[in-house]
């Protein structure tokens, strides 16, 4: 199997229970060698100051960390102040988002697209930073169509990003269309598959409905069948989205990004499958 780089996201935690167990996680993970860390940003930067403290925290076990910036509900002077203080701290990488609006704020802030937002940091601090941009393989739930989030995406890459990570997916099909048309429009950066581990059905469920990925009918009945019976929903989940990642890779994938939900090891155990840890770890 070609071996590509992995990297892992994580959301702040609410509780210092949370914050115990995310070390825990954290320092798993860790192990598999990852390009990098990434840190979720909450609706409107509702968690700065937990995405701050959690991006401190994950550059403790001494891997390149990326804190998620989104720019709906803030303004130029709030994302300068942020994009300074990042860059005070050595921080050299960000994903940049729209983000959504929280619940009773009526303020969209100065900025209101995420290519407005990645043209900013530009302005604002050169070069510095690796920018990622978020990409749907199955259009983002609120484009009008393929084609408008099509050219959305390339309006973010235009607008200085170095690479994107995509929205999850279970079809390697939607993915490398959607890569063969950016290619067409003329993108050359990396657009790296997010894969999201499968283990519970309810909550994959309720994040795919909201998020507009796709779970193919075939492992909607599957999951289903198991119920409440959790080891076989892993069991299943771990053996489809290996084969999905097998596929991935088999095809030439830049990276892999796993979204955690801050569990190690669903993520380890497809990074073990996939031969993809460190060799003294094999």
């Amino acid at each position: 199997m070609q071996q590509v780089a992995v990297s892992f996201e994580f959301f702040p935690p609410k509780t210092p229970a949370g914050e115990t167990k995310l070390i825990q996680v954290r320092d798993a993970l860790a192990q598999a060698q990852p390009e990098f860390f990434s840190v979720t940003y909450g609706a409107g930067g509702s968690t700065r100051e937990r995405t701050l403290s959690t991006v401190a925290s994950m550059r403790q076990a001494g891997v390149n960390t990326a804190p998620h910036l989104s720019c709906i509900g803030s303004s130029r002077e709030e994302l300068a102040s942020l994009l300074d203080l990042y860059k005070a701290q050595g921080i050299n990488r960000l994903v940049a988002l729209r983000g959504d609006l929280p619940s009773g704020m009526g303020d969209p802030g100065e900025l209101r697209y995420a290519n407005e937002l990645v043209q900013f940091i530009r302005e604002h601090s050169g070069d510095h930073f690796h920018i990622e941009v978020a990409a749907y393989p199955e259009t983002h739930p609120q484009a009008v169509s393929f084609e408008k989030d099509l050219q959305n995406f390339c309006r973010k890459v235009e607008a200085g990003a170095n690479s994107a990570i995509t929205q999850y997916f279970f079809s390697a099909d939607a993915y490398f269309y959607f890569v063969e048309r950016c290619q067409e429009e003329g993108v050359q950066v990396p657009i790296i598959p997010g894969i999201m581990p499968m283990t519970n059905y309810s909550k994959l469920a309720r994040f795919s409905d909201a998020c507009g990925a796709e779970i193919p009918r075939w492992i909607r009945k599957q999951l289903e069948a198991y119920a409440d019976d959790s080891d076989s929903i892993r069991a299943f989940g771990e053996e489809v989205i290996t084969r999905l990642c097998e596929t991935l890779i088999a095809n030439g994938v830049p990276a892999i990004h796993f979204y955690t939900l801050n569990q190690a090891e669903p993520s380890l155990a497809l990074v073990r499958n996939l031969g993809l840890m460190p060799n003294k770890s094999q």
